[in-house]
């Protein structure tokens, strides 16, 4: 008895531990993420004579007073494609995307730890030189990595490594999310919504605590040293009406297009750089980036500043303007993806969908479509995540983060059918590349 209590004592320490490294590591690099941005989109253009680009810019004027401004920022892109390129050549194909990452640890119960400083720099430069693509693909890798380097060298670990490796992977998505129940069930619920494998309570007291610990490991250096991200902003709806419900199945209808063009355009994006070389690609991806700061910023960086704007803002444009945000939002994601600038696609999709939702509210009901938005929005974002991830619970805990808790029987029944339509239409979450890559 006296033993089991020692143990299960080492056990709670341990996860407490590893909560603490999670917070840690998770405020440093998105700390680390925020300077360099602001540094490289705030501060550099405007010393050049031009404007801001990550807080905004608007198109061609954020350069508009310096066009020469704007050709330094699109080779200083390109110069990072270019190191993003020259280190994927070398070391290999990083940061890898979140279903590979899920895959090898539930596949294979190990992560190759190795590689883990290429591992910070893949997931570090594409966020910083602009690329729409969010952090926790390459976070949750890095965290996976660590698990298992703890579990072949510590040797009270060794036994409980797959276990802290499901463990920091769900802290890491909840507590990089703000959503610590979205962490646990997008490591445990099985595909196309069938019941969650709900872990035995011991698993989620560890979780528990790992993820309060992370949290508060996260406030307490935002305290001291200030926020390292905002995360994603939370909208505030009245609740739907009749209006809403009927227009229920046609924005599902938008939200499984919208998945489609992703599932399509990354393959079509997969073959066209298949087709070109190592290291040109890259350079090709950091110079479009530059060039679509010039043009279209707001379809850059992960999008959750720019969500942020949309409530007070999107009446200010037209229905097509935002829905074509998203469109090119979505393309210019798959096309970072393919083309080497790596990273994972929740943060984009939940920003491209919502710009979609915002855009339809606005077609569809017009000057009274700020009581109709949030629910587009919820609804569309649901549908497209649901057929990508095939997770309707882990969806539903996500979108808690922006939307409102009345909405959450809405969002988890679209969620719900898009998994099964979209496990129709697209098969599984992630292409043949990304299940050969989980294998190995």
């Amino acid at each position: 008895m006296k033993y089991k209590i020692i143990n299960n004592l080492k056990l709670y320490l341990f996860v407490i531990a590893l909560g603490a490294a999670v917070g840690v590591i998770l405020w440093v690099f998105l700390k680390a993420i925020q300077l360099c941005t602001r540094l490289l989109w705030e501060m550099l253009p405007q010393a050049l004579g031009g404007g801001a680009v990550a807080s905004g810019g608007s198109a061609l004027g954020a350069f508009g007073g310096n066009p020469a401004a704007g050709v330094v920022m699109v080779a200083i892109c390109a110069a990072g494609g270019l190191i993003m390129g020259l280190v994927r050549r070398k070391y290999g194909d990083y940061p890898e995307e979140l279903p590979v990452v899920l895959g090898k640890i539930k596949r294979n119960r190990h992560y190759d730890y190795h590689p883990m400083p290429v591992m910070l720099v893949c997931a570090f430069l594409p966020l910083v030189f602009g690329a729409s693509v969010g952090p926790e693909a390459g976070l949750t890798g890095i965290i996976a990595g660590l698990c298992y380097w703890i579990g072949d060298n510590v040797k009270y670990a060794k036994s409980h490594a797959a276990e802290y490796s499901d463990i920091g992977a769900a802290v890491m998505l909840g507590t990089l999310f703000h959503a610590p129940l979205f962490g646990i069930f997008a490591v445990e619920e099985s595909e196309n919504g069938e019941t969650p494998n709900i872990p035995k309570i011991s698993k989620i007291l560890l979780y528990g605590l790992s993820a309060a610990t992370a949290l508060l490991v996260m406030k307490g250096l935002g305290a001291v040293f200030g926020a390292a991200g905002e995360g994603f902003p939370g909208y505030e709806a009245d609740g739907a009406g009749a209006a809403d419900y009927a227009m229920l199945l046609p924005y599902v209808a938008v939200g499984l297009i919208l998945f489609l063009a992703y599932l399509y355009s990354k393959k079509l994006m997969m073959i066209i750089a298949g087709k070109i070389p190592a290291v040109v690609k890259e350079t090709i991806c950091g110079l479009c980036i530059g060039g679509v700061a010039l043009v279209l910023p707001a379809v850059l960086f992960s999008g959750e500043e720019q969500m942020g704007m949309l409530p007070d803002a999107f009446t200010a444009y037209a229905p097509a303007a935002l829905i074509g945000v998203g469109l090119v939002k979505i393309l210019m994601t798959t096309f970072c993806i393919e083309f080497g600038m790596k990273g994972g696609h929740f943060f984009p999709l939940i920003y491209a969908c919502s710009c979609m939702g915002f855009g339809l509210a606005l077609l569809v009901f017009g000057g009274a479509a700020g009581v109709h938005a949030v629910f587009a929005a919820a609804v569309v974002t649901a549908a497209t995540l649901g057929a990508q991830l095939k997770k309707p619970f882990a969806v539903t805990m996500l979108l808690m983060i922006s939307f409102p808790f009345r909405l959450a029987l809405w969002i988890f029944l679209a969620a719900a059918i898009g998994g099964k339509v979209g496990a129709l239409l697209g098969g599984k979450p992630h292409n043949r590349h990304n299940e050969t890559q989980a294998k190995q």
